[in-house]
């Protein structure tokens, strides 16, 4: 099953190309990997996909229902969720509240029945208290619930980040560089996280992300941009040995980015 695809994807800043033409599909519980060099529009592509941007031409299709500019919420609840390059947790908050956040988007007390602390209401409460624990348990914060999120580690709230994804209830996952600022072994750790999770919770995952050993050991089909434009896509050691990505990364061109 097709769960996203982007056709013929364009996005225009004033004269500026920032992405043209892109086509790209992930199948159900595929882990695809989407690189390129800095500024190549691979964060455009996920804006995009997640509502923040209305792409300037073409179109989003989500299991088969267009979601071309959609708004952000809509497109949460229908089931996307994602991380970001540059951590955004409300750190003055609890490790717990972070996560139980996101589980309210889901809620279906109204606003009486909250205000009102009813018993249709605590019992939700109760139930995402629950659900927020389990999560927390599985990435290994448990202990750390009350902490403020500021308090974590950098590795730690990378997870934290991530299990507040998993609360929105996702079937697809979009990670922006989840391994940034990491060690090789951290990036190893992170790695075989990222696999499990994609087994436990069935879900499939985008992944930016410029560790390339992390890119090449998880995903099945890789993504290449630069400057707004695809140059290669395929399986990782196809990918890996394509001249035009080589050239791209290594800088042969005077022109490309770091």
């Amino acid at each position: 099953m097709s769960m996203l695809k982007l056709e013929d994807v364009s996005m225009w800043f004033g004269g500026v190309a920032a992405l043209k033409n892109f086509n790209l599909e992930v199948s159900q519980g595929e882990i695809v990997g989407l690189i390129g060099p800095n500024g190549a529009g691979k964060t455009t592509v996920f804006n995009i996909i997640t509502g923040v941007y209305k792409p300037s031409r073409g179109k989003v299709y989500f299991l088969d229902r267009e979601i071309t500019g959609l708004r952000p919420d809509l497109i949460t609840k229908a089931g996307i969720a994602r991380t970001f390059q540059n951590i955004r947790l409300f750190k003055g908050l609890s490790v717990m509240e972070n996560v139980l956040i996101a589980h309210h988007l889901h809620l279906k007390a109204n606003y009486l029945e909250a205000i009102l602390k009813l018993p249709g209401y605590r019992r939700e409460e109760r139930r995402m208290r629950e659900e927020s624990l389990a999560l927390l348990e599985r990435v290994g914060l448990a202990d750390l619930r009350n902490e403020r999120a500021s308090a974590l580690s950098y590795g730690m709230q990378r997870r934290l980040e991530i299990a507040r994804a998993l609360a929105t209830n996702p079937k697809l996952l979009l990670l922006d560089e989840p391994a940034a600022g990491m060690n090789p072994k951290e990036a190893e750790d992170l790695t075989e996280f990222i696999k499990e999770l994609r087994t436990e919770f069935d879900l499939s995952i985008l992944l930016i992300e410029h560790h390339m050993d992390v890119v090449l050991n998880i995903s099945k089909r890789i993504y290449v941009l630069d400057y707004g434009v695809m140059i290669a896509s395929g399986r990782p050691e196809e990918v890996q040995n394509n001249q035009r990505v080589i050239e791209a990364y290594l800088g042969v061109n005077e022109d490309a980015e770091d």
